[in-house]
């Protein structure tokens, strides 16, 4: 049985290096005092003195210095804590540096009240004297008719640190408070938490260990899910009261507002996605099924991968080679960008307790990117990297080519450019081997990691997601009791009679963060429509797919989603792209099946 180590005794070559941000955290703590100096000045100088065009732009110019000094000093704190929640110099300060976002969000509120106040004659002269803010006035106007009384909006953004606590709290359950103990299969004793769960056990080739793994991890999620309901309820309840506060029809309408999609997008993709993915999805868990010789195809079944004494192992150095191959088809300052991650440490891969589950990239303006992940040395993470690297190369040329308005595209698109780099090291794995098995375990890879996670995983949490928002616009609170029956609702309607559906397969809404960020979990599969479009493009015309992939990414967000992928030369206005990527995971799962029969006779 091993224990996760204290993150003071893991190899510092593999965790982040964060001095490029600030030295240590005095140094950031210098920096949080600095900005708030700012902040207060900024109040003070321009508050009730803008009167013409020119003192617009000179507050608005101090207004972006003061966000490009915060975003550092925020991404600092965050990734401090993502390394070790439990490290409590990085508890303090984050609290330090949630009471100046809370100043920074009160005392600059002012701003786009008192220019949303101006006739729109006046905004756009704001645009035609600084052309680069013309993302900015834009988004100013899309706001328009929602805002609030100035005095209204000021006593919102006060309360912004408070709006942050449900998923602070989360954390802080999900991380430090459960305890998951042991659990004894085959006669050994294992250790089981969150990454250990989510890193290997719940995919664990062995069928009692698995099945072992998920009933304890379970029966310890369970004891904390009224507490986790509870904490959520309060995050929904706050979204919906800025909803009706702001004179939205729905809290969904409300949250796709900032998305600049409409409703029509959000429903098809899960609409569309549940009825025609779900035949494929199941002949896929059929096959599980009988490679793995199971009596029963049970929820906890679902991720285990078909093959797995065809993955290799793969060191973190070894990962460099592997990346760079497939991702070099994107040129020569791109690679350059991938080798500056590992030389200069960008990512974090070690594995210790408190440490953040899962994978990210945070890309601050005026710094570089930096990833978490958490290192199995098992190849599948080579696809998680290159993942992470896809959202490390978006802002990497993003954040280079525009402003710290304009970066930032909407959430829809943000996952386009992460899926984009699975399909190509996909691609590139398939085309430089011949052995039946290493293709169909990478095959197998493309369907368990990149579209099930993203087609199945995170899509049937998006249908959750809009049944609670459903019954939340009708002011119900929400339960434990009520969040498992939708999230039971759900995955039984996908995978109908052919999964049996576990005690426990309920409980795995608490186990998302993605629900304290808004409509998140359907974009990843939006995203990762747009990246199979565009890695077939890729595939078949080369260096002027690439070319104007290229330049989608340095657009960052200055164009909506759907003008971003028609740069791409994708219509996401129609549910082609969809369809066609539901195709093309029908064909894997067929090829799947041939090689299967070509292996086993």
């Amino acid at each position: 049985m091993s224990e996760l180590q204290n993150r003071q005794d893991v190899d510092v070559n593999y965790t982040w290096d964060l001095s490029p941000l600030f030295k240590d955290d005095k140094a950031c703590e210098a920096a949080i005092d600095s900005v708030k100096e700012k902040i207060d000045s900024f109040e003070t100088e321009f508050q009730g003195q803008i009167d013409d065009v020119a003192a617009a732009v000179k507050a608005i110019d101090s207004y972006r210095d003061i966000l490009e000094q915060f975003v550092l000093i925020g991404t600092y704190s965050n990734l401090r804590l993502s390394g070790d929640r439990g490290d409590q110099q990085a508890q303090k300060l984050g609290a330090l540096v949630g009471n100046a976002g809370t100043s920074l969000s009160s005392k600059t509120s002012f701003l786009q009240s008192e220019l949303l106040a101006k006739d729109e004659s006046f905004l756009q002269d704001i645009a035609k004297e600084k052309e680069e803010y013309t993302g900015f006035i834009e988004d100013l106007l899309r706001n328009k008719p929602y805002q609030l009384d100035q005095k209204v909006e000021k006593a919102l953004a006060s309360f912004s640190s408070v709006f942050n606590g449900p998923y602070d709290l989360y954390q802080k359950t999900k991380l430090l408070d459960i305890d998951f103990g042991t659990f004894t299969a085959n006669g050994k004793e294992y250790s089981l938490s969150y990454l250990a769960f989510e890193g290997g056990l719940e995919s664990n080739p062995d069928k009692e260990v698995r099945r072992a793994a998920f009933k304890k991890f379970s029966e310890s999620l369970r004891q904390y899910q009224h507490t986790t309901a509870g904490t959520y309820d309060i995050h929904l309840k706050q979204e919906k009261a800025e909803a009706d506060l702001r004179g939205y029809d729905s809290v969904i309408d409300y949250l796709l507002h900032g998305q600049k999609v409409d409703r029509e997008l959000y429903d098809r993709q899960i609409d569309v996605i549940t009825e025609e993915l779900a035949p494929h999805m199941r002949r896929y868990a059929k096959l599980l099924q009988k490679v793995h010789g199971l009596d029963k195809m049970r929820y906890e079944d679902l991720k285990i991968p078909l093959d797995p004494a065809s993955e290799p192992e793969i060191s973190v150095e070894e990962s460099r080679k592997y990346i760079l191959d497939a991702l070099g088809i994107m040129g020569e300052d791109y690679t350059d960008m991938i080798n500056r991650a590992y030389d200069e440490r960008w990512i974090d891969f070690v594995i210790n307790k408190g440490k953040s589950t899962g994978a990210f990239c945070s890309s601050p303006y005026g710094s570089h990117p930096f990833i978490l992940i958490s290192w199995s040395s098992l190849m599948e993470e080579v696809f998680v990297l290159a993942h992470e690297l896809g959202h490390a190369g978006h802002f990497y040329n993003a954040n280079r080519a525009q402003n710290i308005f304009d970066t930032r595209p909407s959430m829809y698109f943000i996952e386009a450019p992460s899926t984009m780099n699975e399909m190509l090291m996909a691609n590139h794995l398939l085309k430089n081997s011949e052995d039946p098995k290493f293709k169909r375990w990478v095959i197998s890879s493309i369907i368990s990691r990149t579209y099930y996670h993203n087609f199945v995983t995170h899509l049937l949490e998006a249908a959750y997601q809009r049944e609670v928002y459903n019954r939340v616009d009708n002011y119900e609170t929400v339960t434990a009791e009520s969040l498992n029956e939708i999230k039971r609702g759900v995955i039984e309607k996908f995978w109908g009679n052919d999964v049996e559906i576990t005690e426990g397969a309920e409980l795995t809404w608490m186990r998302q963060p993605h629900y304290y960020m808004g409509l998140y979990p359907y974009t990843y599969s939006a995203g990762l429509t747009i990246a199979t479009e565009m890695s077939q493009r890729i595939l078949n015309e080369g260096q002027t797919a690439v070319d104007e992939w290229l330049k989608v990414l340095k657009t960052g967000g200055k164009e909506t989603p759907v003008e971003l992928a028609k740069m791409a030369g994708i219509d996401i206005t129609t549910d082609a792209p969809l369809k066609n990527t539901i195709q093309y995971i029908g064909e894997l799962v067929d090829e799947l099946e041939t090689l299967t029969e070509e292996i086993e006779g």
